[in-house]
């Protein structure tokens, strides 16, 4: 849609190729992203951007350490990282740990910590709840509040349109790189703002693609692995949508690394089709015919710096040359197929991945399972950070690879969409999977007091 780009050039990471802009009152065309942040201009990007093998304290000091006589001044540099992550509740925070051994949603804070270090003018936040817990959104809502009070613009980019009713005074709607709606938010419907951002009404967003439920493909039993993943059992049908809710840290990602072979198995077994495997492993799983799309495009998923039919091609190159030569035009003739049919945005299959929007390079990563070719599809958070449309896009492919008898079993923290595409849902909570049901008989509520601990269990519904 453009959001990103345009943050870019308000941030100075990009220059305009057009147009004009305006800081208080006066011109403004920040040469760089630290000329921006002297003009008072602080970014906070969707993809974290810090440097894990330094600590917590020398990253959201980054750029503006505190220095006495040619030297950094320690106690003043504690002290200003102390204030930064007191605004969001995490004062106590060990900052002389490395970032990179922090989890994601700690390394979020960090980034979020470093942009309110230089108490800007104006706050971009790109996406900036999408790996935070509800805790730390709440830390960072009540942190944004102040902010608000001490003067301080604020522009929020989110997918959650529910946090956007909540907190934003006015919006603006980009869609294919232009503006197509603005106004107030208290007079706006969440249903104008997705017809605006889709171009189709809101009930038209979770198609519901006809499909069967065949036999079962995935069976799990009593697995178990360290740290968080203690006892889950499920079974998926080919031409089943099967959805994993749960809180952040419940273990569904361990679920699904555990399925792939990724994690070790400490207890129980993955029966994929009828067949066991002792010792599985990921290569074993793809020549299965399981595909794995992680939560993290940026570290795990995609090779940022390799074109668009690299990454499509990952797993089955030996398809695409002979004697270890690639055949490129063969292998961007494939590729150039998916992304005409997922319509990724992108000049040619031959551009580096990374310099797609988030959207785009989650199309990507799926066609890369499309290409395989998978049967069983294993989608951690798919549509995490990527706008609407995008969205839309996606819920009706997994919609067609159900019909296609394809198994797809998909974990998200975004109900609306487990309850909007699954057949069947189960709900993990402390490393268990203790409910699995039919949508039917789920809502929001009940996935939430179950993911919480505070819901019976439902033993007599769970087996399958």
């Amino acid at each position: 849609a453009g959001k990103s780009t345009l943050m870019k050039i308000l941030s100075g990471a990009h220059a305009a190729d057009e147009g004009s802009m305006e800081l208080g009152g006066r011109p403004y065309a920040p040469l760089n992203p630290h000329d921006a942040r002297l003009k008072g201009v602080a970014m906070i990007y969707q993809e974290l951007n810090l440097a894990l093998h330094l600590t917590a304290r020398e990253n959201i000091l980054l750029g503006a350490e505190s220095a006495r006589g040619g030297w950094i001044d320690r106690p003043a540099s504690i002290e200003r990282a102390r204030s930064a992550l007191a605004q969001l509740g995490h004062e106590s925070l060990d900052l002389e740990r490395s970032a990179g051994s922090f989890s994601i949603a700690t390394q979020q804070i960090i980034e979020i910590a470093r942009a309110l270090l230089t108490k800007p003018r104006v706050l971009i936040m790109d996406e900036p709840t999408s790996s935070l817990t509800q805790a730390d959104t709440e830390r960072l809502f009540a942190a944004m509040a102040r902010l608000r009070a001490q003067g301080v613009s604020i522009i929020y980019i989110s997918h959650f349109l529910e946090e956007c009713r909540r907190i934003a005074d006015r919006y603006t709607v980009l869609k294919d790189g232009e503006t197509v709606g603005t106004g107030e938010m208290r007079s706006a419907g969440l249903d104008r703002i997705v017809t605006l951002m889709t171009g189709r009404e809101v009930k038209d967003l979770y198609p519901r693609t006809a499909h069967e439920l065949g036999a079962v493909v995935l069976s799990v039993t009593g697995a178990a692995s360290a740290p968080r993943l203690k006892r889950a059992s499920l079974q998926v049908r080919a031409g089943e949508i099967f959805g994993l809710a749960g809180l952040i840290g419940a273990g569904r990602t361990d679920l699904l690394r555990a399925i792939f072979a990724l994690d070790r198995l400490a207890a129980g077994e993955v029966v994929i089709v009828g067949a066991r495997s002792a010792r599985a492993t990921p290569r074993g799983r793809w020549a299965e015919g399981v595909g794995f799309l992680s939560e993290n495009r940026k570290e795990e998923g995609l090779m940022l710096t390799q074109s668009i039919a690299d990454n499509i091609t990952l797993t089955k190159q030996e398809a695409f040359g002979r004697f270890g030569w690639i055949d490129g035009r063969h292998q961007r003739a494939a590729a150039q197929r998916w992304v005409a049919d997922l319509r990724v945005k992108c000049r040619e299959a031959s551009q580096p991945i990374g310099e797609l929007s988030g959207g785009n390079q989650q199309k990507v990563a799926i066609a890369r399972l499309l290409e395989h070719p998978a049967r069983i599809f294993l989608l951690d958070e798919p549509t995490r950070g990527i706008d609407v449309g995008s969205k839309a896009q996606i819920y009706q492919l997994i919609g067609d690879l159900a019909a296609q008898g394809k198994a797809v079993v998909v974990v998200s923290s975004y109900l609306p969409e487990l309850l909007g595409l699954c057949d069947t849902i189960g709900v993990m909570c402390r490393g268990e999977l203790t409910a699995v049901r039919p949508r039917a008989e789920w809502n929001e509520a009940e996935i939430m007091r179950v993911a919480t601990g505070s819901a019976p269990l439902q033993s007599d519904r769970d087996s399958r």
